[in-house]
């Protein structure tokens, strides 16, 4: 049970919103700030990321090396150990060669947001045809993402020493101004 009053009729999302919003605060908070060190500091948040994507790369490798290893008679057997040997080399590879990795990472951003993006104007175009009011912001959406990713490519190779910590600090500040927003307002519902 929590200490704080019962609302009747909340919905239980925003109830353990409300009941946690200190929590929910105090995340926000330490988003803002690391998504503000990754913006001040793109370069070795991107060379972070890369190093941390790696690790995990290998760890989900190793892991599934020792499931397949132990898995005798699974069918498929011997391609599951080849795509966990593939994932462990790939790790491997992203950990002793970071700035590699950083370029290769920057490539899948950019074809991300160009895919991303043409599904957001087709999406934009469906809603336009069937007399949706907020079609415009898909359509904008779309059209942004496809111009980050053409700036992206422009720019190669020196936006791949910036823009994957950068995009991973802009990301991480609107998370944390989201919770903050969320937590701040689960508040004044005690009030």
């Amino acid at each position: 049970m929590s200490d704080s009053p019962q609302l009747p009729g909340l919905p239980a999302t925003a109830k353990t919103v409300h009941d946690h919003w200190l929590w929910f605060l105090l995340e926000g908070c330490v988003l803002i700030v690391l998504g503000g060190a990754a913006i001040v500091l793109p370069t070795i948040a991107g060379l972070a990321t890369t190093i941390f994507f790696g690790w995990l790369l290998m760890l989900g490798g190793l892991v599934g090396l020792l499931s397949g290893w132990r898995a005798r008679n699974a069918p498929g057997r011997s391609l599951a150990l080849l795509s966990a040997l593939l994932a462990i080399v790939a790790g491997g590879i992203l950990v002793v060669f970071p700035i590699a990795g950083l370029m290769s990472l920057t490539l899948v951003l950019a074809g991300f947001l160009t895919v991303d993006g043409v599904v957001s104007i087709l999406y934009a175009l469906d809603h336009r045809r069937h007399a949706s009011q907020r079609w415009g912001f898909l359509l904008v959406n779309g059209l942004l993402d496809i111009a980050l990713a053409a700036l992206i490519l422009a720019w190669l190779p020196a936006s791949a020493a910036w823009i994957l910590g950068l995009v991973l600090g802009i990301d991480l500040v609107f998370a944390g101004v989201s919770l903050v927003a969320m937590a701040l307002a689960a508040r004044k519902l005690a009030q």
